[in-house]
């Protein structure tokens, strides 16, 4: 595990009986980041301090910015990243309070339906669960994680952050910079999945979205909108279809009247 992932403290633990024990204790990191675009700085994002490059191409992307075809150039220097974007009057842009609670620029509009004709087999999204689990998040009980997933079940690559949202730029960020096709691909989270969830993954092109916490309201119906399939809930023995069910391989044996 990488050291910028976490800081460790000294701390007392104290238990029922008052018993007062002098130990350590491995906590998140998180920074602020800078992002710009053309000179103009479009996001301050707090984050684990790890792939800052894959975090900001990702947030363009998910936040339906720009296409990454638009990116010419990245600069990365410490905690800012600078994209050159073909064609952007940033001047039009105008911040808005995210979902994540921050503020930063994000588009307004619904992106089109998601085009992918990959079904995939529920054995192989029980079976992926255990790509949710990180060496961070059991040190400092305080991060989420993002995972895509190909087809067959098989790990593509994973991102570790504070935010459950930066944790999905930076695994959609990754999949653009290394020229990989996401429609054939689906994503793991370990967050609730909200409107601005839903619509980070809509906007990247990957077809399905599996999550073992809750969906909001307002998640279930974007992912309707969008054609995303919406899996919540979801363990090594069991899931939860909130939406277009018809992504997921189910053999004519779906019993509607069972939980």
């Amino acid at each position: 595990m990488r050291d910028d992932y976490t800081k460790t403290y000294p701390v007392t633990k104290v238990d029922r009986k008052k018993t007062a024990t002098c130990t350590s204790f491995s906590v998140a990191r998180e920074e602020n980041v800078e992002l710009y675009i053309n000179g103009s700085k479009i996001a301050s994002i707090l984050t684990s301090p790890v792939d800052i490059k894959e975090l900001a191409v990702g947030y363009v992307i998910c936040e339906g910015i720009a296409d990454f075809a638009d990116i010419n150039r990245i600069y990365e220097n410490k905690n800012r990243i600078d994209l050159e974007i073909l064609d952007m009057d940033c001047k039009s842009l105008s911040y808005e309070l995210r979902s994540s609670g921050y503020m930063g620029i994000s588009a307004k509009d619904y992106p089109t339906k998601i085009e992918s004709n990959v079904i995939f087999e529920p054995e192989y999204i029980f079976s992926s669960q255990k790509f949710l689990e990180s060496g961070v998040y059991r040190l400092t009980k305080g991060t989420h994680l993002a995972a895509l997933i190909n087809q067959n079940g098989e790990l593509v690559t994973q991102a570790v952050d504070i935010g459950r949202h930066n944790a999905i730029d930076k695994v959609i960020g990754y999949s653009k910079l290394a020229g990989l096709d996401v429609s054939s691909l689906y994503l793991l989270s370990t967050g609730r999945q909200s409107n601005g969830m839903v619509l980070k993954c809509s906007r990247s092109g990957v077809p399905l979205l599996v999550t073992k916490s809750a969906p909001f309201d307002s998640g279930i119906e974007t992912a309707k909108k969008t054609g995303l399939c919406l899996v919540g809930f979801a363990s090594e023995s069991k899931m939860y279809i909130f939406a277009n069910p018809e992504r997921v391989n189910l053999d004519d044996n779906t019993d509607k009247n069972k939980n």
